[in-house]
C-alpha cells in the first residue's frame, strides 16, 4: 500500500471513528440497535454504548491529531483502533447466536473489515 493511500485511509478511519463515537455518546440506541437489537433500549446498554463511543471518539481524535504531525505518531493510534475493532469482532463472535438474525452478519463484517483495514493501514504507515 502506498503512503498517500495509507494516510487517506487512516484519515477516513479516524473520521469514521469520531462520527460513530460522537453518535454513540449522544444517541446510543442508534449505534447499539443494529448490533444488539431491542436490548439497545435498556439503560445498561445505553451506558455501554456511550462508553464505547467515548473510546472511539478518543481514538479517532488522537489519530487525526497525530496524522497532522507524522506517520510515526499516527501509526500507534491507527493500530490501537484496529486492536479495539478486533476485540469488537471477538465479542461479536462470542455472542453471535444471540444477536439479531437480520443484522448479525453485517455487524460481523463491519468489525472484521475495520480491524483488518486499520491493521493493514498501520503497517503501511510504518514504512
Amino acid at each position: 500500500m502506498e503512503r498517500d493511500l495509507a494516510r487517506s485511509l487512516a484519515r477516513l478511519l479516524a473520521a469514521g471513528r469520531v462520527a460513530v463515537g460522537a453518535t454513540a455518546v449522544v444517541a446510543p440506541v442508534a449505534v447499539a440497535r443494529p448490533w444488539i437489537g431491542d436490548a439497545a433500549d435498556t439503560l445498561p446498554s445505553k451506558l455501554l454504548a456511550r462508553t464505547m463511543g467515548g473510546r472511539d471518539l478518543a481514538l479517532g481524535v488522537g489519530a487525526l491529531r497525530a496524522l497532522s504531525r507524522t506517520d510515526a505518531e499516527a501509526r500507534p493510534w491507527v493500530a490501537l483502533g484496529g486492536a479495539a475493532d478486533a476485540v469488537d469482532t471477538l465479542a461479536t463472535v462470542v455472542a453471535f447466536g444471540a444477536l439479531p438474525r437480520r443484522l448479525r452478519w453485517g455487524v460481523l463484517a463491519v468489525t472484521v473489515g475495520a480491524a483488518l483495514i486499520s491493521t493493514r493501514t498501520a503497517i503501511a504507515l510504518d514504512r
